[in-house]
């Protein structure tokens, strides 16, 4: 799949779930510890957002399985870091701010975060789940250049007898 288009669906997926999951923090974090909230809703989100890149930002078009979860729960920890940091040092820096402000900041380092864990994904945990196009096999008709009589008489030009499955396999001659 094309890193722009996949991109694109990673955004939309991923950054769905994170708006969301940016208002759910937010309620959370009213009724129990904020780290903690972010804590619940980035394993919840996590578990969401990766069956929704395995199945269509990535092009595996399956559900992600065990390995991949837990890869991709590495890349979180990585982001959930990022986010409490950066949510952390507001309030170090502004110890009472409003909701917006801590949105603001919130949502900037998810932003962040995402485009280290769209390239971690793309570049290491789905990389080999991407579908590809299939080559056809070769044979006379697709590709005349490795016809057997062609190889055959390379083999000849080149001194030799025959190529190196013998004879039998070369085409007969024009009568």
């Amino acid at each position: 799949m094309k890193p722009l288009a996949s991109f694109a669906r990673f955004v939309l997926c991923g950054g769905g779930v994170g708006v969301l999951s940016s208002g759910a923090v937010a309620l959370l974090g009213g009724v129990m510890p904020w780290v903690l909230a972010n804590a619940l809703i980035t394993a919840a989100s996590t578990i969401l957002c990766t069956e929704l890149h395995a199945r269509f930002t990535f092009g595996t078009g399956r559900h992600a399985g065990w390995r991949r979860h837990w890869q991709s729960a590495g890349s979180a920890v990585a982001a959930y870091a990022v986010t409490s940091v950066a949510v952390l040092i507001l309030h170090m820096v502004q110890s009472s701010p409003g909701m917006l402000t801590e949105q603001i900041v919130y949502l900037s380092a998810s932003g962040l975060a995402g485009i280290g864990r769209f390239l971690l994904l793309r570049l290491f945990v789905f990389a080999g789940g991407r579908s590809r196009t299939s080559v056809p096999a070769l044979s006379p008709t697709l590709s005349p250049a490795l016809s057997p009589a062609r190889v055959q008489e390379t083999w000849a030009a080149a001194g030799r007898a025959s190529a190196p499955w013998g004879r039998a396999y070369a085409e007969p001659a024009a009568a």
